[in-house]
């Protein structure tokens, strides 16, 4: 079984009956820009490790610079990797990390979706084809939005496909359940009218 990192880090947002379509991230680019000099700090920091001999006062200060190093590069990851959208049966999940402590995430169906719309705006992000993405809401007219979006058109055109997929089952699910009240109020109506005469006839 191979192993999902979308679905490890973010299967704690979905409901029980709710199942997880696609993980939005924001464009590699961005990762990298936020995890290169973390990444060149760490690696000169062991390169000067194995210049300096054990137990020296220098080993131990270039070894808490490591330390230090490796908490900023998962700190970086984890700001890029986690601040993303999450697409569900249901709905949109916007997450937010703001930091080890603090994490935020707003749900929003997509019966309360009024549109869902992307822009690319600038010389770079044409190049590499990322731009903002955003949904707007029907009850407050706020918008979700996550910036630096690769293909912006494509998840887009998969989110429409997706909400047309849950309201289709919806209506299918309120069509039944629309004939399962009617079916009991016939039922109903037969088992009177048997009574009815039923009592006529004594």
């Amino acid at each position: 079984m191979q192993f999902d990192l979308n679905r490890w880090f973010f299967s704690r947002h979905l409901h029980d009956d709710e199942e997880l379509n696609l993980v939005v991230h924001k464009h590699w680019f961005i990762g990298v820009k936020f995890l290169i000099v973390p990444i060149l700090s760490f690696l000169f920091c062991i390169y000067l490790i194995t210049l300096f001999p054990l137990y020296t006062v220098i080993y131990y200060i270039v070894s808490i610079w490591a330390v230090v190093s490796l908490v900023w590069l998962l700190r970086n990851f984890f700001d890029y990797y986690l601040d993303a959208w999450v697409i569900t049966t249901d709905g949109i999940i916007d997450v937010a990390w703001h930091g080890w402590f603090h994490r935020t995430s707003t749900r929003v169906l997509y019966s309360d979706i009024q549109g869902v719309s992307y822009e690319i705006q600038g010389v770079l992000n044409t190049v590499f084809s990322f731009g903002t993405l955003s949904a707007e809401k029907i009850s407050t007219g706020n918008a979700i939005s996550l910036d630096s979006v690769p293909k912006p058109r494509e998840i887009e055109q998969k989110i429409m496909k997706y909400m047309e997929d849950y309201m289709n089952t919806n209506n299918l699910k309120d069509s039944k359940h629309v004939q399962e009240l009617l079916s009991t109020i016939i039922a109903r109506e037969i088992q009177l009218e048997d009574f009815d005469d039923s009592s006529n006839d004594e």
